[in-house]
This record gives structure tokens, sequence and C-alpha cells, in this order.
């Protein structure tokens, strides 16, 4: 049997010099060095690594330049490494910073590719089928194509990714055994070649190009991957291949010139035709095994559903070769057997290390926030695996339905061989994994989780009465690196406490502070509906607010953080999306409503992150609205207070004047331009990248940008005065032509008055 790792074959004919580790190092582009006590911190992250300690907790406080702090660890190991978080707002944050900081490595983005996800289910109280509905992202799928392309078949990547990658994927061997690599001098025939990519479900065509298609005209062979967003030509000559080019879409103009370059498959999920027709005769077999159980149980109506059900799919995945649902059968297609957990990235990561390293434990998983992301990591199983047995126990999916499912947190600890926990407040887990790994005596406060990451069974069932504080507790526990001491200087916000009485008053007359100076404002509440109040009080006093919460998009909350930090939006309530990771300089205020309320957003931990979003303003400052004082408020408090009179030390000892991070400010829909033009990150084969010409993508398919320029848009929701609109004339046509369309007439004429005034100029 073929071992599935062994990329061998994925990398026959290529170049190796530029495929060698020793070659495709990792190299940091940045105009700074580690400052305050990142060097320090780092060079204990190597040792430990190095060393081959399995688990790591790096201490970080928000604004020590945790993000540069990775680079550098990645940089000095040299090795593939996966960055877990655990929003695809912070991954994309943290993707786009990793690109800008190495833009000769493969950086690639991993999530979700999911806008919408209804799974299916079944209730069985209120005998409630729900089918399942879902929007597909082609851009994001592209990306998560690039993501596998580029781990096999280079060794120098970083891939953020979100907890989507502890789902399933088809094996590595797919994209090992089903592969075309074609170089400059190779000797084939252009119809050759076009039927080797048929075979990889390549579907050809002799009019417009499209993802996923091959065109032969003359001598000249256009394919365009689904990982990439430029097609590829091949030009042929009487020899065989004289050219492979790099094209614009477009206009097909040349991009870039390859040596060679290695095509992947056109489906994620490929199997030959003898493990198809050996899936289905496997998933038959079950039927028949499964109706004839649910038959001795008198179960005559599940039993008829699911041979309906499935008998329909069998003739269909027959006749087109897919089906609805078609993942629910992935267990027979991947030939594994019962409970046996399905291939996910960490695999791909595991094949780039065994081949360009010699290794398959050869590559690193760093996890940001880390108190956030793993309690994150171990509850996507027990979720998906009590609604699948709901749908197979009334007779709506077979068995082997449930092993379609995210790996088990056991599962996903011992796939990974070197982890490092990142954040500013680790959590218990992490802390308690160190200290196994390690060999120290857990505190006390530390023995009512479970160990192994959260695998193995805790000491005691509840939190001991006598347990520590988070802060006494990191006194105590050895071999944490820490970054306490900001390179710029900045301290940590004051705090104060104010009672709750007119506290939406106090809040508004401290804003309104605020934008006098040219700042923002973050607020965190409890509820959504009291988010939405609030956001909605401030707009009706002239302060320009927007609500933030779960149930907006994802890449409109990535707009609705940019259109704060340009100054479209004064203040921002939200929730928990507020916390982690937001690296948003202008906000020098932060306020906490129903601070002393305990529970997940107001304990200790969640009390730090949250102040910690006012530590990048030299301003910054913390109001928590409370009317008593609860042990949380105490200890992140006292943690606080802590830290910045150690920065304050540090800053008089070696004349540090702290300034407020200047960070470049977005245009609204640069990130998703970027996203969509393919701009905003890594490479995609062996040479330099491609990369489409100017143009307002975002806008034309109406999102991320598009929808802010217009009048149903948060902008005009905030009431942005005309005058204030700084866009061409061109796009303030369209914004006028889109208002009337809206029978929003008013603004329409303010708008075309506008028009006249800049024409004027």
């Amino acid at each position: 049997m073929s071992d599935p790792f062994d990329i061998s074959k994925a990398l026959e004919g290529a170049v190796e010099e530029h495929l060698s580790p020793k070659v495709s190092r990792f190299k940091i582009h940045s105009e700074y060095g580690t400052a305050g006590d990142q060097e320090k911190a780092i060079e204990k992250m190597i040792f430990q690594l190095e060393n081959n300690q399995e688990r790591c907790v790096l201490l970080g406080v928000t604004g020590s330049g945790k993000t540069f702090a990775m680079a550098n660890i990645i940089e000095r190991l040299n090795i593939p490494t996966l960055i877990m978080s655990h929003n695809k707002t912070l991954a994309r944050q943290l993707y786009q910073e990793m690109a800008g900081l190495f833009p000769e490595n493969g950086i690639e983005y991993f999530v979700s590719h999911y806008d919408y996800y209804q799974p299916e289910a079944y209730l069985p109280k209120r005998d409630l089928y729900i089918d399942k509905e879902l929007s597909i992202n082609e851009r994001i799928e592209q990306e998560r194509f690039a993501t596998v392309a580029s781990l096999v078949s280079r060794p120098d990547c970083v891939v953020v990714s979100s907890v989507s990658c502890i789902y399933g994927l088809n094996a590595p061997e797919t994209f090992l055994s089903y592969h075309c690599r074609i170089h400059v001098d190779q000797a084939i025939e252009p119809r050759d070649l076009v039927r080797e990519l048929v075979a990889l479900q390549y579907e050809r065509t002799t009019t417009e190009l499209e993802r996923g298609q091959v065109r032969l005209r003359g001598e000249n062979l256009d394919v365009w991957m689904p990982s990439r967003d430029d097609p590829l030509r091949v030009r042929f000559g009487f020899e065989g291949v004289e050219h492979i080019q790099i094209c614009d879409p477009v206009s097909w103009e040349i991009l870039d010139e390859l040596k060679e370059a290695w095509i992947h498959p056109k489906e994620f999920f490929m199997v030959s035709p003898e493990r198809f027709e050996e899936a289905l005769e496997n998933i038959e077999t079950e039927l028949d095994g499964r109706v004839a159980e649910l038959k001795s149980e008198d179960k005559e109506i599940e039993a008829h559903r699911l041979q309906q059900r499935t008998q329909y799919d069998l003739e269909m995945l027959r006749e087109v070769g897919h089906c609805t649902a078609v993942e629910n059968y992935s267990m027979h297609f991947d030939g594994r057997d019962y409970g046996e957990r399905p291939y996910c990235l960490l695999d791909f990561f595991a094949a780039a290390a065994k081949r360009f390293h010699g290794d398959p434990e050869k590559f690193l998983v760093i996890m940001d926030e880390s108190h956030v992301t793993l309690p994150q990591t171990g509850g996507m199983y027990a979720g998906d695996r009590s609604r699948k047995l709901n749908l197979i126990e009334h007779g709506f999916r077979l068995p082997s339905a449930a092993d379609n499912r995210p790996l088990k947190l056991k599962e996903f600890q011992k796939l990974v061989p070197q982890m490092l926990y990142v954040s500013a407040t680790p959590g218990e887990r992490e802390l308690l994994h160190l200290c196994e790994v390690t060999g120290q005596d857990a505190p006390i406060g530390l023995r009512h989780v479970s160990g192994g990451g959260g695998v193995d069974e805790a000491e005691y069932s509840k939190k001991h009465p006598d347990s520590e504080s988070m802060f006494d507790m990191l006194q105590t526990i050895e071999h944490i690196p820490r970054m306490e001491i900001r390179p710029t200087g900045l301290l940590d916000p004051e705090i104060e406490v104010r009672g709750t009485e007119g506290q939406v008053a106090d809040l508004l007359s401290e804003i309104n502070a605020r934008i006098k100076q040219g700042e923002r404002t973050l607020v965190t509440v409890l509820t959504i509906k009291f988010a939405e109040e609030v956001a909605a009080y401030l707009n009706k006093m002239g302060i320009k607010a927007h609500h933030l919460h779960s149930e907006i998009d994802t890449i409109e909350r990535t707009e609705i953080l940019n259109a704060l930090r340009i100054g479209h939006i004064d203040a921002i309530v939200g929730i928990n999306l507020l916390r982690e990771g937001l690296d948003i300089p202008e906000v020098s205020l932060v306020a906490i409503f129903d601070a002393d309320r305990q529970g997940f957003l107001r304990n200790e931990r969640s009390l730090l992150q949250t102040i910690g979003r006012a530590a990048r303003n030299s301003k910054g400052k913390v109001i928590l609205y409370a009317d008593s004082m609860s042990p949380p408020m105490k200890a992140s408090i006292k943690q606080t207070l802590e830290r910045r009179d150690r920065q304050i030390a540090h800053n008089e000892k070696f004349g540090i004047i702290p300034k407020t991070i200047k960070k470049a400010l977005p245009q609204m829909g640069s990130d998703i331009d970027d996203l969509i033009t393919g701009t905003a990150g890594g490479k995609r084969l062996v040479a330099s990248k491609g990369g489409r010409k100017d143009g307002d993508w975002a806008s034309n398919l109406r999102v991320g940008a598009g929808k802010w320029t217009r009048s149903n848009s948060v902008t005009n929701n905030i009431s942005q005065p005309i005058e204030e609109l700084n866009y061409s004339i061109e796009e303030l046509k369209e914004m006028m032509h889109q208002s009337a369309l809206e029978l929003d007439f008013e603004r329409a004429a303010m708008l075309r008055d506008r028009i006249h005034e800049l024409e004027r100029k």
C-alpha cells in the first residue's frame, strides 16, 4: 500500500532548488526589529520548541507585538506553521499581517467556505425535519484550494485558519495521486495534456475560460486552476512546451513566466473508479443491514424512510457522480473504518513536513487567543454528533454519516506534534497542559479542568474553594515566556469604576469628549438587543454609532471596524466580538456595562481582554459601570495596575515617551477588494505571484465596500454629511442613482448638488 503522505510523485520534474528548505526560507520583511522583552521571550520559545517541548505558552499583553513574535518564531524554526484563530475576522487580520511580513513565502487563508450554512437536522419532539441550506463563498473556496496546493508543493507555508482545519477533507493522496506537472522543454502533445487535465475533472471549453476549465486554441493551451486568480497559458512549439505563462483573465496580458507548474485536480473530492464502485457497494451493504435492524425494532417508518432516501442518493451517484449531502458517505469514499477519524488539514501539514523536512511531525501549530480557540476546538465534535445521532436514529441517515465529522479534541491533540498557546490571558486548560508536559505541580485553581489539553478527566468535579486567581497562578507556573513590556511604551489604560445610574447619559458625554479629540469608543454590553438599543440611542443623540454582534455578516463586520478607524463611525456597541485580537489604535475609550455581573463575559479573563482594547492609545481609559466590586473586577484591576506600574518604570529607565500606535488607515472595501482580486496573500506556484489589474471588484459584486456606497448602508444609517463623502464624481453619480431607485429623493438631490459642486471646481 502506498504512503498517503508521500508527495514525491507530486514533485516529479520539479525544480528542486526552489523547493529546498535551505533555499525557500522564511524571511521577515519589516523596518522594525524586536524590542522590549520580545527578544527574550522569542529566545525562550525557540529553546523550548527546539528541545521538543510538546506544548508551550506565550503570554503577551495587548500591544506587546504577539503577531511579530509569532513571525520571528516561524522564521527561526523554518518549518510549516498553522496559525489557528477562533473567528474569521481575526483570522483575516492575522492573514493580512503575516502576508505583509512574509511576502516571499506561501501565506494562505483557510476558513469555512460558507457565507450561510444551516445543517441538516431533525427535531423529534416537533417531528420536524430541517433540510440543509447553504451558500458557498466562491473566493474562500478558492483560498482553501490554494492552501492545500501550497502545502503539497512548497516547504515554506504559513496557513492562517479557523477551526475549519479540524473538519474533514479528502485524503492527501487525492492531490498527490491526481495531478499534472508541466515544465519548459517538456516533450508532450497539446491533446495529450488536455486528456490529462480532463482526467483531473477539468471541463473542456472553446469559449470564455472560467475556473476549472481548459481550452485549446492552436498552439496555446489555457487552464484555470480553482486555486488561482489568474489562468495559465501553455505555449507549444515543434518540440513541446516552449512557455508557461500566468495571464490576466480578461486581457490575457502576460503577468509572469514560469519554468514549471504543478496543476492540481479541479475537485477536492476525487476517487478512483475502483474506489467509487467499492464505496457504492459498501453503502448498499450498510443500508441492508441498517434497514433490517430498524425493522427488527418495529421501526417500519424509519426503515422505509432510510431505504427511500439512500436508494435515491445511490441512483444519483451512479448517474451523475454526485448527490445532495454526499459528504455523509465520506467514510466509504475515503476507505475509513467506523469510528476512524476523518482526514483534515493537519494531514497535509504532516505530508509537507515529511517531504520537505524529513519528519511528518516537523511542523508547528500556533493557537492564537488560545483561551477561546481551544474550548471552541473541543466543542465542535459534541454538537455535530448530537445532531447526527438524531438523524440516524429516525432513519434520515446511515450510521456512517456520524463519521463525517470534525476531529475530537483528543484526536486533534494527538495530531499536533508541537503547539504554542498564545494569549494575554492563557486559559486554565493551556496552563494545566503546560504543567503536565513540563512536570510541574498544578496549582489548585487548575485541578478542576480536564488534563491533556482538555481530553483527560479532571481531578476535581468543580472549582476548588481555595483556588487562586489567574494572576496569582501565573506567578507560580514556570516556563512561560512573557511579553509584558510594550515596545511603544504605551501604558495599560486608566480604569475608573462608576455607578450604573444614568450610565448611558454619562457615556454620551464621554463619547462626545473623545469625538472632539478625533478618537473612537468601544462599548461592551451583555445582549444583542441592548447593543442595538444603545447604538440607536447614540445615533439619535448625534453620535455616529453602530452595533456589532454575531448576527452581522463576517465581511460586514470587517467593514464596520474599518469605518470606525477612518472616522465614518465614532463608536461601536458590541458584546464579546470586541474582546480578543482587534487592533484599533484610534480607540481611546472602552466602556463596559454591567461590569459586576459575574459570568463568562465578565470573568477575570474577559475583563482583561476587553480592557486591553484601550491599550494601543496613549490616552487609553476604561470605564467600568457597576454598583459593586466583583472578585473578577478586583483581580483584573490589580493586574492592569501592576502592568501599568511596570511599564512606567521601564519607560523612565530608558527615556521612552508613550505614543499611540500609528497604523495606516484602511480604505473602505480594501480588505475584501484584496481578497477578491487576489492581491492579499501568498504565491500559488513556484514563481512570483500574478494578480489582476485595478478594478472596483467589491462594488461590482455588491459585497464589502459595495454595501457602503449604497443608501441602505451603514454609512447612510450613521447620517454621514454629504460634504464628507470623498468619492469620485462617477461613484457619487452611482450613489445618486441608487438613492433615486430606493425613493430617497432628498439624499439623491443632495448628492446631485455635491456632483455639481465638484464639476465646477
